[in-house]
């Protein structure tokens, strides 16, 4: 491969990674699956390349900078996640305590009725 194959990988490969940090900072977490492939495929080619290209640092850094995104994306949506688990939670049970300061759970009724009207 020559020099300016490599170049143009590296080239797609940045504007792929830029994608990638704008998708992710604009909270678009549904683009990112496309970018990831593109990128497997593009960094795959940049491995398959005999002699490595010149200037692969300031892209490692750019890939360091996006998963350090995406670990900042998932723990925030493992924190959605549990924060619903606990709204749930507290809509169909009342957690409280009693006079000698035990706890105790009240079951909540959930009352899913259909009424049909002609």
């Amino acid at each position: 491969m020559t020099h300016d194959q490599a170049q143009i990988l590296m080239d797609k490969l940045d504007d792929l990674l830029e994608a990638e940090r704008d998708a992710l900072l604009a909270g678009k977490i549904d683009r990112i699956a496309p970018l990831i492939e593109d990128k497997d495929r593009v960094v795959g080619a940049l491995n398959a390349l005999e002699t490595p290209p010149n200037g692969l640092d300031l892209l490692h850094g750019k890939l360091d900078r996006n998963q350090t995104l995406l670990n900042g994306a998932l723990i925030g949506i493992k924190r959605v996640a549990t924060r619903i688990a606990t709204l749930r939670r507290i809509r169909e049970t009342l957690e409280t305590y009693d006079s000698d300061g035990k706890r105790r759970t009240i079951q909540g009724e959930v009352v899913r009725k259909v009424e049909k009207r002609a």
